[in-house]
């Protein structure tokens, strides 16, 4: 399941931070939802945001608009794939304070700050984020609202929690780099973080996620992965995988909710996008690379799934 899962990280190319450092005293209460702003000192314009919030002492509870509260303790991480509109803090029922009036901005090359509240018991967080240029939308709309992590208990917990403190403190001192390391300690907890969740998945449960875990369809995604520039159709996938056609598009859809042909030419123009941001050929190039003989099909799909050109996908990548 890691390498499929692997493979779309490394197309989609999430970039992350921590751009807020928070201390609150109770009672209190903020709601807010991360930003372009928040995002821009890390990643010029994501297109898919991945908000986080790890308390590193206290606790909190903290509720998506119109969901259940949750509780989150210190060494716990709490990430919300579909960035929703959310409130967190120690009493919930109290009049949310707006996260934008509090913050107090930063000198250049540093991270925001919010010190808050009524003086009682004290809770710190860090707020970051996690944002890619191409959203993988079977990634998206797999995911629950929230997930929650607690990140003393992996196996590298211990570390993970001294290096955000340290890179930190070296963002605040201007060092170069810290940046870097955060956001792979970010994507380092957003893999942990679903593949827990995969774990505790009933049997039952769809999805593109519960698509991996099953040995036939998670095959089959690993070879459009692997392959994509092949000449596949349903009936070589399910000679492939051991099933028949009918049977395999069958499960195949039920569980990643689009056949597959569909969901190839899908991964197909995320591997061109990722291709084109990276300079890798002139447009007819990448088009032969992922599978298409013409540059004005490739130029069409590519357009149907992004709404531009590939040419102009280029430019606004550089």
């Amino acid at each position: 399941m890691l390498d499929a899962f692997s493979d779309v990280l490394r197309v989609i190319r999430l970039s992350g931070g921590v751009f807020l450092e928070a201390e609150f005293t109770a009672p209190w209460c903020i709601n807010g939802r991360i930003s372009a702003d928040d995002c821009k000192p890390f990643l010029a314009a994501p297109r898919q945001v991945i908000a986080s919030h790890f308390v590193t002492a206290g606790h909190m509870q903290l509720r998506i608009d119109g969901g259940a509260s949750v509780d989150v303790r210190a060494g716990e991480l709490i990430l919300l794939p579909r960035n929703d509109a959310h409130s967190f803090g120690s009493d919930l029922s109290l009049s949310p304070m707006p996260g934008r009036e509090v913050i107090q901005r930063p000198e250049i090359g540093g991270i925001s700050q919010i010190k808050y509240g009524g003086g009682g018991e004290a809770t710190q967080l860090l707020c970051g984020f996690l944002g890619s240029e191409i959203p993988f939308s079977p990634l998206l709309s797999s995911l629950p609202s929230l997930l929650k992590l607690d990140v003393r208990a992996t196996a590298s917990g211990a570390w993970i929690e001294s290096s955000f403190r340290f890179a930190i403190s070296q963002i605040a001192a201007g060092r170069v780099g810290s940046t870097t390391v955060i956001a792979k300690l970010s994507e380092l907890l957003f893999v942990e973080a679903v593949s827990q969740y995969v774990a505790s998945l009933p049997a039952e449960r769809l999805g593109w996620l519960a698509g991996l875990r099953d040995p036939h369809i998670g095959r089959a995604l690993a070879l459009l992965h692997a392959r994509p520039v092949e000449g596949w159709t349903a009936e070589a996938l399910a000679l492939e995988v051991g099933l028949s056609r009918s049977v395999f598009a069958e499960r195949f859809t039920a569980l990643v909710g689009q056949p597959p042909m569909q969901y190839l030419t899908l991964w197909r123009m995320h591997v061109a996008a990722q291709q084109l941001r990276e300079g890798r050929g002139n447009v007819a190039q990448i088009g032969f690379a992922v599978g298409y003989e013409s540059e004005a099909a490739f130029s069409r799909a590519f357009k149907r799934q992004f709404g531009v050109s590939p040419g102009s996908w280029r430019r606004q990548s550089v």
